[in-house]
């Protein structure tokens, strides 16, 4: 649906984009925002984030319960955001913007590898079955390998899933995988 309004409203994206911390169009909340919109030039790309968020997440979603589930989708977005930011921070920024939901989706990817990783799944392209340990980081890797166009977070990919990887490790010491 916001990509729908964005599409009709093209200044909405720039009201929920994440903006460089430098600059002078930089709104804390654009942490919480960013991951809600995507780019209006790449259909594919919020096509992709979609189907594979419809595979995983309720899986998760039903493990964890629903509240448990927001928290962990918003805080790996968050945490993806916060961790793209300061980077780029610290190196000088690059003065674009930053909109998905692929550092959340990636923190999915993350726990659904780490919790169920010898689950068989079935690919889709080629149609061949592969263990979910292994199918996180060949999404990585697929993701990293056909951006030729450079204007892929990768730091926001890795930022989710680090921050996703992060939450479950504490959840599995405190002996909290499934009650919230």
């Amino acid at each position: 649906m916001v990509y729908l309004v964005q599409m009709l409203f093209p200044v909405t994206t720039y009201l929920l984009a994440l903006f460089d911390i430098g600059s002078e169009y930089f709104r804390p909340y654009q942490f919480f925002t960013y991951m809600f919109a995507h780019s209006t030039q790449s259909f594919m790309h919020i096509l992709f984030n979609m189907l594979a968020f419809a595979s995983f997440a309720p899986i998760l979603e039903h493990y964890w319960g629903d509240k448990k589930f927001l928290f962990f989708y918003l805080a790996t977005g968050i945490g993806a955001g916060v961790i793209y930011a300061i980077v780029n921070l610290i190196v000088g920024g690059t003065g674009g913007i930053m909109l998905g939901a692929s550092g959340a989706l990636y923190g999915i990817l993350m726990a659904f590898g780490l919790l169920f990783p010898n689950m068989e799944l079935m690919l889709l392209f080629p149609p061949i079955p592969i263990k979910a340990k292994y199918m996180v980081f060949l999404m990585g890797f697929i993701t990293y390998a056909l951006d030729r166009s450079g204007k892929v977070a990768h730091l926001a990919h890795f930022g989710g899933a680090f921050v996703g990887f992060v939450i479950i490790k504490i959840w599995q010491s405190q002996g909290k995988n499934r009650d919230w």
